[in-house]
Order: C-alpha cells, then structure tokens, then sequence
C-alpha cells in the first residue's frame, strides 16, 4: 500500500471475475465492489512485489496462487480487508478534503451518519454533501469551520484518543 493508494480495508464482495488482465495484472482478476475506485485481487509480473507496499491498493499475489484461488471464489464472495484504517502509523492521519476518497472518508461518511449530521451516499468519496455535514458538525461543536478532517475532528468524532 502506498499511502496516497491505499489498501481499502473493510468488507467488500467479489463482483468481477476476469482472465489475461494483462500486463502487470497476471493472468487473474478478482474485482471488489469498493465504491470509490477499481481495486481487487490479482497477479504480477513482479513476484517480488508481492507483500511490499507497491501497489495502487489492490492486492498482489503470485500468478500460481491466484490462478488456484481463482476457481475457488465465486461472485458474491466476501472479503474482509485488514489494516491500519487512518494511515501507516508514522504520522497522523491525513487532513481530509473535498476530493479525497477511500476507507477513512467512509469511516467519517460512518460517523457523521451516526451522529445525525451526514445523510449523503456511504461512497467514501469526500463529496460536496459530506463537505456540507463537516461544516455543520464543526459548527455545532465549536470548532473552527473549514469543511476539512484535521486532528480536532478525529479527536471530537472519536477517532482519535
């Protein structure tokens, strides 16, 4: 995982299926149904990428283990992603803004529903619905408005201790 692509962890289905991806996809495509961008399971031609931070989020394995799990999942599978959902751990997390998108915009999209403040598509894009629910919440709790996730966010929505 690169920390500007990473991973989207979470629960995700298998919705696509595909051979001969190409290039360096391998020979097999396990497709996700994450909302905010193409991710899934598949080869490399780089087997020595395999279990590095490499990739743009999906998950590489070597072609002769995808080639023998691809029989084995059908469509509809679940997968369950795990990991470090607000970043690497060698800074805090990332000020979010319009624009950004992944598992920890889905994650404030989560909160924000819960607390009464967000009722926009749960799509982990940071859209102009989710942007108007962070200035509302900001507003109510005393912050300062700048329709941005930043360290007294996280803290005040208990993402951060």
């Amino acid at each position: 995982m690169r920390e500007q692509f990473p991973t989207p962890i979470g629960d995700w289905k298998v919705v696509e299926k595909s051979r001969d991806w190409g290039g360096g996809f391998g020979p097999r495509w396990l497709g996700l149904n994450v909302p905010w961008g193409k991710y899934g399971i598949h080869g490399t031609n780089q087997p020595h990428s395999v279990g590095s931070h490499s990739s743009h989020g999906c998950i590489r394995l070597l072609n002769s283990d995808v080639e023998a799990l691809f029989p084995k999942v059908p469509l509809g599978t679940q997968v369950h992603i795990e990991g470090p959902i607000l970043g690497l751990g060698e800074s805090l997390p990332k000020t979010l803004v319009r624009g950004d998108r992944g598992s920890l915009v889905l994650l404030v999209q989560n909160r924000l529903r819960a607390a009464g403040y967000y009722d926009g598509p749960m799509d982990g894009w940071f859209g102009a619905s989710l942007e108007n629910a962070v200035k509302r919440y900001q507003r109510d709790h005393g912050l300062k408005v700048t329709a941005q996730i930043r360290l007294a966010e996280y803290q005040r929505l208990g993402l951060l201790e």
